[in-house]
């Protein structure tokens, strides 16, 4: 047995080893010039004929002998007695050197006379003027752009040698399922190498999921030798870490060796890099975020060293919103939500689970934390790397606060727009205190003051003086989620499922049960939190709870029995100073739409009564 990690070695040390210890010789193979765009020459192109072949006329007009243009000028017009009539384009007839437009020659009786001589060499294009034959149109290592296919095409070339890297992708897991299959308990689709391919893919490898594989040594042996024979890198997926199931190292120790077993980042530490028949092995870990690290930050680099064209993140200076901590000696990469607020780029960390990938999904940008670093405080400026191109990054509206299903319709209304609604559930104390910092262009919010008011009173409490626009997306309805029909008198003793502290939900709640007396301590599980409405109703619905508070639209999804407790006034807060921006207009229009009120009908549970309506504060 292999020993269980290795030395962890830092990623820039990993990447120089891979340099070092490898050949990176790539693959060729030849691709019609229509799929040229994007992919790399492995050789020089010539051309095989000169462009233009023979000399052409630039200008309509009459084809000459310079030389006996000579004199002519306004006082002394010389009237030719050899000419060949010429188009754009044509051939200039053998003998003539010179073009002159037709609009500075006099015609009179098939007799051509001019009154300004002619240069030689005069509006014709000569032979070879854009390619002469066998002069180099490329040169190898080039990345052919998208315009360059027509000049191609232009010299007759019509098939390229091109650079790739042919990676075998092997998964490893005897719970895996493939995609399209829902997982039973216990499975899990395998979607790492479907991730792999894609990426990899993009800056021109040439990868080939192979079936799975059984978590059985001599099987993963077998398929790590196959792969190593038909392909220039491997990489298994999962089977990386220590487990009683990680058999990725060992397996790489008995057919070459383990280099790299433990790379220091987070995600992705359990990473391998072994050597096999002079080829790199690269263990994933099955975490799917610990695998995008791990193929973002260091396989794409390491095909640079190959030849293929990777593009380095575009990096923007960004104020984070909330402290990242971590120990010293990792370099940690934080997935996270980016906007400009204003002139000012803004960045929020989100979820760190390897296993979130959602996160992914919603991220536009991550941020990496160095080795050396403890973390960033709150406010710092740091370097965020897009995930997406920057006008999709500046165009990105961030929603922060109370959570409701009917973000995600909103933010589906506004994409044709060319806006991006990246919506952040924090809860609706949350969202304020973003909306006071200006971290955010508006904030859900639902937060029921002891007058039986909403929201007013705690934006003037929390941005006194701060002129704020509250645009009313519906009235809705709160209540009690179960899989029996639960009324709220039935709650204590029955296993509860909560949201978070600060979120208008758990302030309902807390507000409810005061009001009928119950003491939150007689509710299992009254402490343990999620952050979204449909988390608390799939709780439910799970089994690991019997009840929660939530709205209707939530637990009509899911199929879940709802029983009302309050009807309440969900609303977007927005800074007034920003109302004139085209991402605020654009949101405001479709809260105001036909279409979102259609929306709102159909989910069930929201009143469209003043969907819309703008209340100001102060």
């Amino acid at each position: 047995m292999v020993k269980r990690y290795l030395k962890v070695m830092p990623l820039d040390d990993v990447l120089a080893l891979l340099a070092r210890e490898f050949s990176c010789t790539p693959s060729t193979e030849i691709v019609p010039l229509e799929a040229a765009s994007g992919k790399v020459t492995a050789h020089p192109i010539f051309g095989s004929y000169s462009v233009p072949e023979i000399h052409l006329a630039a200008m309509d007009g009459i084809a000459v002998v310079s030389e006996e243009t000579k004199g002519a000028s306004e006082q002394h017009p010389v009237t030719l007695q050899k000419v060949g009539r010429v188009n754009t384009g044509n051939v200039v007839p053998p003998g003539y050197d010179a073009v002159i437009m037709i609009e500075d020659v006099w015609e009179t009786e098939g007799k051509f006379t001019i009154r300004k001589a002619a240069a030689p060499w005069q509006h014709i294009r000569p032979a070879g003027e854009d390619l002469a034959e066998s002069e180099m149109v490329m040169p190898s290592r080039h990345l052919v752009r998208p315009h360059e296919i027509g000049a191609l095409a232009t010299y007759g070339i019509t098939r390229l040698d091109i650079i790739t890297v042919r990676i075998g992708l092997i998964p490893t897991g005897s719970e895996l399922v493939p995609a399209g299959t829902r997982p039973a308990p216990g499975q899990v689709v395998e979607s790492n190498t479907v991730m792999a391919k894609a990426m990899l893919e993009t800056v021109g490898a040439r990868c080939t999921r192979y079936p799975f594989v059984e978590d059985k040594p001599e099987k993963i042996r077998n398929a790590v030798a196959k792969v190593c024979n038909e392909n220039d890198i491997v990489i298994v997926s999962a089977g990386s870490s220590a487990g009683t199931k990680d058999y990725t190292a060992d397996v790489i120790a008995d057919l070459g060796e383990v280099l790299v077993h433990g790379i220091a980042t987070k995600p992705g530490k359990p990473a391998i890099i072994g050597r096999v028949e002079n080829k790199p092995v690269i263990g994933l870990p099955g975490y799917p975020l610990s695998a995008l690290t791990v193929i973002r930050e260091l396989v794409l680099p390491f095909l640079q060293n190959y030849g293929l064209a990777v593009p380095d993140p575009v990096v923007v200076r960004a104020g984070i919103t909330s402290a990242v901590a971590k120990e010293i000696g990792s370099d940690e990469f934080v997935l996270c939500t980016l906007g400009k607020i204003g002139e000012r780029w803004t960045v929020s960390p989100l979820s760190k689970g390897a296993g979130v990938q959602m996160s992914a999904v919603r991220a536009n940008a991550y941020i990496r934390v160095p080795r050396e670093s403890e973390g960033f405080n709150a406010g710092d400026v740091v370097d965020a790397r897009l995930m997406v191109p920057i006008r999709e990054a500046e165009n990105a509206l961030l929603v922060t606060g109370s959570h409701d299903p009917v973000l995600d319709y909103l933010a589906d209304l506004l994409r044709p727009a060319g806006f991006f609604l990246i919506s952040t559930h924090v809860g609706s104390m949350g969202g304020i205190i973003a909306l006071k910092k200006d971290e955010c262009h508006a904030a859900p919010t639902h937060l029921l003051s002891p007058d039986g008011t909403y929201n007013t009173a705690y934006l003037r409490k929390y941005l006194p003086g701060t002129a704020i626009d509250l645009i009313c997306v519906a009235g809705r309805q709160q209540g009690v989620v179960s899989k029996t029909g639960l009324s709220f008198a039935d709650l204590p003793g029955r296993a509860f499922i909560n949201r978070q502290q600060g979120s208008g939900t758990r302030m309902l709640l807390d507000h409810e049960l005061k009001k009928a007396g119950i003491d939150p301590a007689s509710m299992p599980g009254y402490e343990r939190e999620v952050t979204t409405h449909i988390a608390a109703a799939l709780a439910v619905k799970s089994g690991e709870a019997e009840a929660g508070l939530c709205v209707y639209s939530a637990a009509k999804a899911l199929g879940l029995p709802f029983v009302p407790v309050s009807q309440e006034r969900y609303e977007l807060a927005i800074r007034r100073e920003h109302a004139d921006d085209p991402r605020i207009r654009a949101l405001v229009k479709a809260i105001r739409s036909p279409e979102f009120k259609t929306i709102l009908n159909r989910l069930g549970g929201y009143d469209t009564s003043e969907t819309g309506l703008l209340r100001t504060v102060p």
